[in-house]
């Protein structure tokens, strides 16, 4: 899967589990580390694991592994390392600790929400207003 999509992905899987205020990070040509860093946060320890092993289960079925992960133990911040896709799942206090938006600050920064991968309504077409015709008697 193409960086980009596989980041949107994994945001939408966040929201899956009510993951909150979720953001895409493009570091492309600002670090050699990775591309994307997608963010969120949780309200609590077990909703930090249930989102993090969510994104690993869904990520599997699209052939996209987790190259490594670090924070199991404590659940205040998971790191999903995919190479060139790092998902961070933060506690909100952890996540406020360590203001990693701040630190990237140069970052195109997407913020995701509900509306991201909500279906675009068509354009509903409508038929131009009749054209009278008005017929001269001679």
């Amino acid at each position: 899967m193409e960086n980009k999509k596989l980041a949107f992905f994994i945001a939408e899987l966040m929201l899956q589990k009510k993951g909150t205020e979720i953001k895409i990070l493009n570091l492309e040509g600002k670090t050699s580390v990775t591309d994307y860093f997608v963010i969120c946060s949780a309200s609590a320890d077990v909703q930090v694991k249930s989102i993090a092993d969510h994104i690993i289960k869904e990520t599997k079925k699209k052939d996209e592994f987790v190259w490594r992960n670090e924070g199991y133990s404590g659940l205040s911040w998971i790191l999903l390392d995919f190479v060139d896709v790092v998902a961070h799942v933060f506690n909100d206090e952890t996540r406020k600790f360590y203001n990693l938006e701040g630190l990237w600050g140069d970052a195109e920064i997407t913020d995701v929400t509900e509306e991201t991968f909500a279906p675009k309504k068509p354009v509903k077409k409508t038929k131009p207003a009749a054209v009278k015709k008005t017929i001269k008697k001679k």
